[in-house]
């Protein structure tokens, strides 16, 4: 049993290479999580007998940024941050006005009959976005069970 991610892949290649060679490669704030060529953040998805554990990283993102919702087998992960930085000269006028907007969205197909939707829970720490899935009793591993002969 697997989570199925649904990818997004760059669509537009002269787009990323423009990206490449006009941006400024060492001002971090210019990393935008929207469009189609967008840097869609890290994620491992781990299983164990029990549980399903997703973790995305998503650095200088606060919890109220994140938005985590199931709908018909489909567990979403989005997240959607604006900031706006202004420069004043001494009398008022604008040097500098900066708006920035970041924003992914990430889907998983959820195994059918497999996890109890209702028991999903998330959190966020030191840019770590975990949600752990816990799968139904019914399908985790049985252990081996002896039987007497008689």
């Amino acid at each position: 049993m697997a989570l199925t991610p649904e990818r997004n892949f760059p669509t537009n290649p002269s787009r990323m290479l423009e990206r490449f060679f006009n941006d400024d490669l060492m001002d971090w704030n210019l990393t935008n999580f929207s469009g189609p060529e967008s840097n869609m953040p890290a994620v491992n998805v781990k299983e164990d007998d029990n549980e399903f554990n997703i973790e995305v990283a998503t650095p200088g993102l606060k919890k109220d940024d994140f938005s985590v919702s199931v709908d018909n087998g489909r567990l979403t992960i989005s997240a959607e941050r604006e900031d706006e930085k202004k420069d004043k000269d001494e009398e008022g006028n604008y040097t500098r006005q900066e708006f920035s907007y970041q924003s992914f969205q990430r889907s998983f197909q959820l195994p059918d009959n497999v996890v109890d939707a209702d028991k999903i829970k998330a959190n966020y720490n030191d840019g770590i976005l975990n949600v752990n899935i816990p799968k139904r009793e019914e399908a985790k591993p049985k252990p081996a069970k002896e039987i007497k002969i008689s």
